[in-house]
């Protein structure tokens, strides 16, 4: 039950967004866990600052997981999916992307919980 929210202050095309979703549909894998379950949101031109500027492209990625996973799994989706992002962006760099992780013990699905 992975979910993956990326917020940033850059517009999305619609186009960016299949690719975002079907590139993260293939790194959640690196996490033990499978694109079936995978629930993506994506919020694009959100007011954002890093280090007290808005002139680059900044993004924050919020991956939820149910159970854990590992350091070495973390380390990799974590430059998978900043690698994706800088890509699509010309004017953001690795230093613009945080990545945080939350695992829960517990996930409500399907009117009951797992």
């Amino acid at each position: 039950m992975p979910y993956v929210r990326i917020r940033t202050n850059k517009e999305i095309s619609k186009e960016k967004e299949i690719a975002i979703k079907e590139r993260l549909g293939r790194a959640i894998t690196l996490l033990g866990k499978t694109e079936q379950w995978l629930m993506v949101d994506i919020e694009d031109s959100c007011r954002m600052y890093m280090g007290g500027e808005d002139n680059k492209g900044i993004a924050y990625v919020c991956v939820k997981i149910l159970g854990r996973s590992n350091d070495e799994a973390y380390n990799q989706f974590t430059g998978e999916v900043t690698d994706m992002l800088v890509g699509m962006n010309e004017d953001m760099s690795p230093s613009d992307v945080y990545v945080s992780y939350e695992e829960h013990p517990r996930w409500g699905w399907n009117g009951s919980n797992l």
